[in-house]
């Protein structure tokens, strides 16, 4: 099946998360992602997290579908063999520090000169502008500064760091799509033919998904705090114990809801009383309302609340672990989870690609190569011979 980038040539020379995830999402609509790293220890994401047999899981779904190529980019001859990669690409994504790669020669600038379709994706910790556009940032420091730790936990706790990288995936995904522009407007309906440089960094995607803070802050000069599963926008929205020790996770987000919540506990009475009906007078009541609703899920299993709750069209789910989220009818009947052969796993279940387009199958062909599997193979394509590779092998350059 033809995939709507196929022909598309990404050079990703990023390490560990974000600029990585963003080159995966394109090779999984088709193009074609050539992945640089150090010869000898590769991209860092090879030691992170859960191992077997000695071999990163994580590294494993990041870098599905990529060509792995090693490449010492800190010595003239790699910085040379990179440049002339990126001479034939589309899209180079880029996270090292702008200082150190403006001294490497592999800056948008210079990478520019040999390619003026070039779009050149540089995440970095706090932009390419400003005091702190040198500073070292990682996702736990974007967690950290765009807010997102501080409303996240107990109010009488301590600002929560999530236990993923969510800063790095919701850079991914804003790098993504932002690149994604760039071609369009270098390609599409006479477009410029001329590529861009795309800046994106660490705390500013997720800072503009916490803007809910920014507008009341400015509006009232209140600054939002911890306040644990609730928010100051809905009630009743917890989390709430069953019976037989599960949970349940709710939003009374649209009024609608919140109504039906109280008729389907046996509550009508609420409904009909303005101090819970009224969407703004339920909030100044939110811990009442919680309590109500605690107090008649831990009465029930979580199967017969949920039965109840899904009878009323209510907004409402059980917490999964991720052996219940891989065992869920609907995550089973649309084919979320694939499992995958590989040649040093044998077999590895990830999560396929996310956006579905009827008529379209986003490729998972292969996980992440061993170290360096297609040096071989890429160099030649840019005219590299043997005895050159040779060469370069033999001084640890690739």
């Amino acid at each position: 099946m033809t995939l709507p980038l196929d022909g598309l040539k990404v050079l990703d020379m990023a390490s560990l998360a974000a600029g990585p995830l963003a080159a995966t999402y394109l090779g999984e609509f088709g193009a074609d992602v050539v992945k640089l790293e150090p010869p000898g220890v590769g991209d860092a994401i090879r030691g992170w997290g859960a191992q077997r047999d000695g071999v990163g899981v994580m590294w494993k779904s990041v870098s599905r579908n990529k060509r792995s190529v090693t490449v010492d980019l800190r010595v003239p001859d790699g910085q040379d063999l990179a440049r002339r990669l990126a001479a034939s690409c589309d899209v180079v994504v880029a996270n090292t520090r702008p200082a150190t790669l403006r001294r490497w020669g592999l800056d948008h600038e210079r990478l520019r000169a040999g390619n003026e379709r070039l779009v050149m994706l540089h995440v970095t910790g706090f932009g390419l502008e400003g005091p702190k556009a040198e500073f070292p940032g990682f996702g736990t420091v974007g967690e950290a500064m765009s807010g997102f730790a501080h409303l996240t936990g107990e109010a009488d706790g301590p600002p929560t760091l999530p236990a993923f990288m969510l800063a790095d995936g919701v850079a991914s995904l804003t790098a993504a799509y932002a690149v994604m522009m760039a071609l369009y407007e270098r390609d599409a309906r006479g477009g410029t033919g001329h590529g861009r440089l795309v800046d994106v960094n660490l705390v500013d995607p997720l800072a503009r998904l916490i803007e809910q803070s920014l507008l009341t802050w400015d509006a009232t000069g209140t600054v939002p705090t911890r306040k644990g599963n609730r928010w100051d926008i809905s009630a009743p929205r917890n989390t709430y114990r069953t019976a037989d020790d599960r949970w349940i996770a709710m939003s009374g987000s649209a009024p609608t809801v919140a109504l039906r919540v109280f008729r389907a506990i046996g509550r009508a009475d609420l409904a009909e009383d303005p101090d819970f009906a009224d969407p703004q007078r339920r909030l100044a009541r939110a811990g009442e309302v919680d309590a109500v609703v605690a107090d008649w899920v831990a009465r029930h299993s979580l199967d017969e609340a949920m039965a109840v709750f899904e009878a009323a069209e209510i907004a409402a789910g059980p917490v999964y672990t991720v052996a219940d989220l891989v065992a869920d009818e609907q995550m089973v009947a649309r084919e979320v989870f694939r499992r995958v052969d590989d040649a040093e796993l044998g077999s590895l279940l990830v999560q396929g690609p996310v956006p579905r387009m009827p008529g379209l199958a986003p490729r998972v062909d292969h996980l992440g190569p061993p170290l360096g599997a297609h040096t071989d193979e890429v160099l030649a394509e840019i005219g590299i011979d043997d005895a050159t590779r040779a060469d370069l092998r033999g001084r640890g350059v690739i």
